[in-house]
Parts: C-alpha cells; structure tokens; sequence
C-alpha cells in the first residue's frame, strides 16, 4: 500500500487541526482575503491567460507564492464561502449547495455556527466582509454582524449580486440606496479603501468578496479592449476582469502608502470555475470542467498568498489546500488553538518556509443536478456524475485534464475510494441525496 493511501485510510474523518504555534514580535499582521467570483483557473495572466491583462495580480503572484494546487471550497457560490467560514467541506458544512430562500436570500447558518470572523475577531482584530455575503437573509440567524464580522457592506443575497447595478447595499443591517448609474463593484471598492484607511493602526481582517466576473455581463467601460475585433460580450467580461484587477492595484498601493505593506498578508483566489464559455479565453486552462463540474476546472482555483518579507517572493508551490484550511491556517498565524472540529490544517509553514506538507483526503459534493462527488487523496483523483453512477478515477500527476479514466486498471484503489466516500460525509436533512428521498 502506498504511504499517501496509508495517510488516507487513517485520515478518513474529521480532524481537529494540529497547530505549531508561531510568535511575531511585531504587531500580529493584517490579513486581507480577497475572493473572485466565478473566476476560471486560466483567466489571469500568471495562469496562462494571454488575452485578458492582469498585470496587478500578476504582480501579487511576482511579489508572493503562487498556488497550482489550491481548491475552492465547491463548484458553486454558497457552498463554497461556507467551506471558508467554516472550516469544513461540504460533507460537513451545514450549507452544501445553493439553497433560494424568497423573496430574498439563501439559506442561513445556524445562528451558533463559529466562523472564520469568529476566530479573528477572537484574536483581537477589526473584522470587515465587503462583496457578497450568500449565506442568509436580512433578520436570519446568520447575517454578517451574527458571524462575526464587526463591518458589513455589500450584498447580502447572492441573487441581487448578478445585477453590478442594483437599486441598493446594504451597510451592516440597513439599506443604502445607490445612484442609478452607480457600478456596484466600484462602490464596494471605494468601501473596502476607507475601511484599511480607519483600521491601518490596529489588526484587521478583511474579507472582499468581489462579484466579478459572475454574470451579468456589465461593466461602464470597454477599455482596454474597446477596439478589439471581439463580439461585445467577450469584450465585457475582458473588460470585468481587469477593473477588477486594477482595483487591486489601488488596494495594494494604498497598503504601501500606508507604510503597512509589509504588515499585510494578501489571499488572492476564486469561490468557484469559471462560468463563461469563450473560447478564445480558454477560462480553464489545462483543466477540464467549468462552474458545476466536479473535475479539476469547477474547483480548483487561481490562488496567490503575499506577505513581504514572509513569503519567498516569486515562488509557485504546488502545496494542496482548499478554502477550509483556511480556518487551522488563521488560527495557527493568530496564536489560537482550535477548540471546534475541521477538516482543514494549517498550511503556514508551506506560506512561510516553502515546506510541502501532506494534505489530508479532499472531498466536494454537488447537490445541482442529482447528486456528485469528487474526492482527492495524495494524486488520485476521483469523481462520480450522479447517483448509481460508476466511479472515474484520475492520476492527477499525469493527467491534469482527466482525460484517462483508471478506474478499471485500479480497482483496489477504487475499493479505497469508495469506502472514503462514504465515511467523509454526515447525513443532512437539507442535503439529501436523491435516492434517499
């Protein structure tokens, strides 16, 4: 049996995170979380992109580590944010797919639910969500200011957020009435600016969730693509990408203006694949599947951390991890231990020292369209399309694109699977598999 099986079988359940503590002398560090929306593995320039400009994050990638191996949370928008509040996979998490709640809002967590706001706010920092919240309603249990975020304005339901021109945001719990031609992107931006500037001289952590590129397909400007022999909507969403890339320019250099640069450690990363079908994009990259695929292009994600002075600059790792170790990962750089289960650990050695750590199992479920999975252990890739259905198997270490199924050539592998699949997730009255029903 291979040593990465062996680590599998052991590892089959939820883990409580292992947490070696780090101390730093200096003030604890500013953590800024930035999340795209419906972003594919090859729509930014340090991924491959070679039509789309993204020569801000592209610098984050040359100023930090970039991430080949890192996963969203899920395939689709709620799910995968409660993977990152969390620190649980969609096995576990109580929010596993996207659950309409009308008029307004998703399905909420339970008001007890401790957070990744939870744990910073813990540690003594100023906790802000800018962007799209998706886990809740207005007055549910689970609102920004009930999950630990001390500063909320964006969107609350995630359906509002595919208009960029919506009559209102809300600011922690009251509306706020917008201009007509207010682009919502913009707005939450200028936002997220003013809330550095106050917090620059105490610890914060802040979450911004941007709702680019999710559709609509709207944007004020065409440039810089305005006079290209493009079809309008390609232009549009080259267009979204890079004001958002920009704008992350703007943050960057307030940060430095700021003289806290070197205080601020930066995520970069994608909630879910990519949503849109161009071809002359290639959204995907090397990767097969979009948004609601369980293969390697509706989960994995463009993911760059940055920290001056840290990180090793320049430095691609191929370390595996997924939006809940987010939680152990925090939690580790924040001095905390972890009383609450996970399923994530801290990968801060890998953001620091560059060390490869072993991953535990991955697993996603997919709750659109019947029921799927996908799981990963060590470079075993499974997935299963719907209930009943035979399960693939891929050796991500040769075939990133999942083009060759070994299921048949490795049925003892796919014994290990199979058994893994069943023990990774718990039962949910919510989230039941069809032929339950």
């Amino acid at each position: 049996m291979s040593s990465h099986l062996l680590f599998v079988l052991l590892l089959g359940g939820v883990c409580l995170g292992y947490l070696p503590q780090k101390t730093f002398a200096e003030k604890p560090p500013n953590v800024i979380f930035i999340l795209a929306d419906d972003l594919g593995y090859g729509d930014v320039g340090c991924f491959g992109q070679e039509h789309i400009q993204t020569p801000c994050i592209d610098q984050l990638a040359s100023d930090g580590m970039r991430f080949t191996q890192a996963y969203a949370g899920a395939t689709v928008c709620a799910p995968s944010r409660c993977t990152l509040m969390t620190g649980l996979h969609t096995g576990h998490c109580y929010i596993r797919g996207n659950k309409e709640i009308k008029p307004v809002g998703q399905e909420p967590m339970p008001g007890d639910t401790f957070t990744l706001a939870h744990l910073m706010k813990q540690a003594g920092y100023r906790t802000g969500l800018i962007g799209k919240w998706g886990l809740g309603y207005p007055d549910s249990a689970s609102t920004p200011d009930t999950m630990g975020f001390d500063y909320f304005f964006g969107y609350n339901c995630q359906r509002n957020a595919h208009s960029y021109y919506p009559e209102y945001l809300w600011r922690d719990d009251e509306k706020v009435a917008l201009e007509s031609n207010a682009y919502s992107h913009d707005v939450m931006v200028d936002d997220a600016l003013q809330f550095v500037k106050r917090n620059q001289d105490i610890p914060f952590f802040l979450y911004l969730a941007f709702t680019i590129p999710h559709k609509k397909l709207q944007v004020p400007s065409l440039d810089p693509y305005a006079d290209e022999s493009w079809s309008e909507d390609e232009k549009i969403c080259a267009a979204m990408i890079t004001r958002m890339d920009s704008d992350i320019g703007r943050l960057m250099e307030l940060l430095k203006k700021l003289q806290i640069d070197d205080q601020t450690l930066v995520f970069f990363t994608s909630d879910n694949g990519a949503t849109y079908r161009f071809a002359r994009f290639n959204h995907s990259g090397p990767l097969k599947g979009r948004k609601r695929s369980m293969y390697e292009g509706g989960i994995r994600s463009p993911s760059i951390a940055r920290w001056p002075g840290k990180i090793p600059a320049g430095t691609v790792s191929n370390q595996v991890w997924s939006f809940w170790d987010m939680m152990p990962t925090l939690a580790d750089l924040t001095n905390q231990s972890l009383e609450s289960e996970t399923d994530g650990i801290s990968i801060l050695p890998a953001l620091l020292e560059n060390k490869s750590i072993e991953h535990p199992p991955l697993y996603w479920e997919f709750h659109e369209r019947g029921f799927s999975q996908a799981a990963r252990l060590g470079n075993w890739k499974a997935v299963r399309n719907g209930v009943g259905k035979r399960l693939e198997l891929y050796d991500l270490t040769t075939d990133v694109h999942e083009d060759v199924d070994l299921a048949t050539k490795h049925p003892d592998i796919v014994d290990r699977f199979e058994s893994y699949l069943k023990s990774a997730r718990s039962d949910s009255e919510l989230w039941l598999i069809p032929e339950s029903k």
